[in-house]
């Protein structure tokens, strides 16, 4: 039987065409194309760039508002680290800058008689606390600001009402004048407008609504308010991410 009779015969211009072999060449080209995109795109797809990660600011005194620095600090643009200290936490111990270097933590300054913002800001805490009570890698660390009255007993005894893991969530006290050194001089966490609604900046009294994120390396990374449920979800992911660097 003649090939003729498999295909369909068009005349054009005085030339016969096999319609039926055009239309196969063609569905052979298509699928070569189809083929070949999709072979660009799986390689563009190995091979793009990866998205950058976020990442947290280093946060250093010179970025500060000058009047929250020690005026020996004011102008250090790099490498600020939190400072050395040494206090008693809630079971008696004493706890040193070694508990938490190579890890991440979040400081913050309260104490225990305050019935103002501090209740706000550890109820918040214990969001946190909640969140990676488990993760090894991440501590906090309670500064009380009124070490008179905030003995290892008392802060024993607030530590147990908010459900405080002694080896997580590490409630401090010491001399109040090694707390306000530190609080100054390494966590800058005594704003002007607070010290203002204070009244009693002439006594060295601190009191701050700040949780100050801090990294591996000892250093700053930022400031949330720690009554905000708002800035604290967003400190929540920035530990996150700080556990991922």
């Amino acid at each position: 039987m003649s090939k003729a009779v498999f295909c369909l015969l068009v005349r054009r211009g005085g030339r016969i065409f096999c319609l039926i072999s055009y239309l196969c060449r063609m569905k052979r080209i298509l699928f070569l194309a189809i083929f070949s995109l999709i072979g660009i795109v799986v390689i563009y797809l190995n091979n793009r760039p990866a998205p950058e990660k976020e990442k947290l600011p280093i946060i250093n005194p010179a970025e500060l508002n000058e009047e929250m620095v020690d005026p020996e600090l004011q102008r250090l643009g790099l490498g600020h680290t939190i400072g050395n200290f040494s206090f008693l936490d809630q079971e008696g111990k004493v706890v040193t800058q070694d508990a938490v270097k190579g890890k991440v933590f979040v400081a913050e300054y309260f104490f225990t008689t305050c019935g103002t913002i501090c209740p706000k800001m550890n109820q918040q805490m214990q969001r946190v606390h909640g969140k990676f009570k488990k993760d090894n890698r991440f501590r906090i660390l309670s500064f009380t600001v009124d070490p008179e009255t905030d003995t290892v007993a008392q802060i024993k005894r607030y530590a147990d009402a908010h459900g405080a893991n002694s080896g997580r969530w590490i409630f401090l006290t010491g001399k109040k004048e090694a707390l306000y050194t530190l609080a100054r001089k390494s966590f800058f966490v005594l704003k002007p407008a607070e010290a203002i609604n204070q009244g009693d900046v002439g006594s060295d009294f601190i009191h701050t609504n700040n949780f100050v994120l801090v990294d591996q390396k000892m250093r700053i990374r930022g400031y949330y308010d720690g009554t905000s449920p708002k800035d604290v979800t967003k400190l929540i992911h920035d530990i996150g991410l700080l556990l991922e660097e």
